[in-house]
């Protein structure tokens, strides 16, 4: 009999102690109700606790996630679309997360969608489409704050997608269509374009370098032909320096200088000219030539036929 007392006391010590020690996991938080009044809280680890009096609550400090159902929702210029989104949040404060909302999924989800409703209301479609990034922004912050009082952090928010109707859809896309067909347009314009630019910029250097080319040759055949001149006279020049030397240093007489212009007259005379007309000075070389009157007369008497007439500039002969 005493044998069967002491078995019975050790397996309700075992029950006792069983019941009395708790293991909190490394991700969560033991909330310790004694007579269903919250008492303490419990870290993770081993922790003992009075059974029969107290019990445990174990809150995940995990960040969950809330899926937040597709939705329509009405844009600012009266587009209907179908909105998705997750939401990410976190427990700060297991106190409040227990006690102060009974189901937080279904709270956040429906506040979620309340507020999604609300900030994609005042967008229209296109800045809706091409702003997520402020949507959820904006849909954080005020998750956040509602949720605060619930122990809990809203860590992001995502849009999954939005959804124009069919419709809707279908005149982006002929819309982008046009948009890119434009875009192609304009380029080969400007292409076509930059093209003759540079077709004409071709000409006009070709025609440039041509005309320069001309200058370039026509000023070397003139200064070709300038030396030339240049290189005539002076021989030219040289020939009579030479030659009026040449006269100088021979001394010639009066004598001579008669013959040698007879002679020259002579050779005028050879043409096939009518008039011939001697300058005003041969009436003194005339005169300076008396010693040879003879020859002048003779010469005159051959030229007699054609007759000789006096003019202010001078003596000339006729034929």
């Amino acid at each position: 009999m005493a044998a069967g007392i002491v078995l019975v006391l050790i397996l309700v010590l075992i029950i006792y102690v069983a019941l009395a020690v708790k293991i909190v996991q490394q991700y969560e938080q033991g909330l310790v109700e004694r007579f269903g009044r919250f008492r303490k809280t419990l870290d993770p680890g081993f922790q003992m606790i009075v059974p029969f009096i107290e019990r445990v609550r174990k809150i995940d400090m995990r960040e969950q996630v809330v899926d937040v159902p597709p939705q329509e929702v009405i844009t600012k210029d009266n587009v209907v679309v179908t909105v998705d989104a997750v939401v990410y949040y976190q427990a700060t404060d297991p106190v409040k997360l227990a006690y102060n909302v009974a189901n937080f999924i279904i709270a956040a989800t429906k506040l979620a969608q309340t507020n999604l409703r609300n900030v994609v209301g005042d967008m229209d479609l296109d800045e809706a489409l091409t702003s997520r990034e402020k949507i959820n922004t904006e849909l954080r912050v005020i998750l956040d704050e509602a949720t605060d009082v619930w122990g809990t952090r809203v860590v992001r928010v995502e849009i999954q997608r939005i959804d124009p109707p069919a419709d809707v859809t279908d005149a982006m896309h002929r819309q982008m269509k046009a948009e890119r067909d434009r875009r192609a347009q304009v380029t080969e314009a400007e292409g076509e374009k930059r093209a003759q630019i540079l077709r004409a910029e071709g000409v006009k250097q070709s025609r440039i370098l041509d005309a320069e080319g001309q200058a370039q040759a026509i000023k070397e055949v003139a200064d070709a032909e300038r030396y030339q001149k240049e290189t005539v006279a002076e021989g030219e020049g040289r020939a009579i320096e030479r030659v009026y030397g040449a006269i100088h240093t021979g001394d010639p007489t009066p004598d001579l200088i008669a013959i040698r212009y007879l002679e020259t007259l002579g050779t005028i005379a050879d043409g096939q000219a009518s008039k011939i007309y001697l300058p005003l000075e041969t009436s003194g070389v005339l005169a300076s030539i008396g010693a040879i009157g003879e020859l002048f007369k003779d010469a005159q008497g051959d030229t007699s036929s054609g007759g000789q007439r006096a003019d202010t500039s001078g003596p000339q002969y006729g034929n």
